[in-house]
């Protein structure tokens, strides 16, 4: 499967909603263990809370060895692969260590309420 972000959300990848969009269309394939590519020819923008939606998210039910073997990024920039990268780093750890996954959400919590 082969999904151009471009076409499926537009030059500016910033948003969880449309990293959410690309999360529902590849998961499925991904899971199933079917190689899907995304190709950001002509994207112009993006941002970490796309890509924590879009991929981050896969770690959830996908191991981070199968994602990096079934999943394939083209045509991102330098600084789009590195975020891409911290991404999948996070949220391997956070999906990974529940001890970890245990700091950081009463760590989140903590601040949720600060703000509230």
């Amino acid at each position: 499967m082969r999904i151009s972000i471009k076409d499926k959300i537009g030059p500016r990848c910033i948003i969880k909603e449309d990293g959410q969009k690309v999360y529902d269309a590849i998961h499925g394939k991904l899971r199933n263990g079917e190689t899907v590519t995304l190709d950001f020819a002509g994207v112009r923008q993006f941002a970490s809370p796309f890509f924590n939606f879009a991929i981050g998210q896969l770690l959830q039910d996908i191991t981070e060895d199968d994602l990096r073997r079934l999943l394939k990024i083209e045509n991102l920039n330098e600084t789009g692969s590195l975020v891409v990268e911290r991404v999948i780093e996070n949220a391997a750890k956070y999906h990974g260590d529940k001890d970890y996954r245990k700091i950081v959400d009463e760590i989140l919590k903590r601040q949720a309420m600060e703000f509230a």
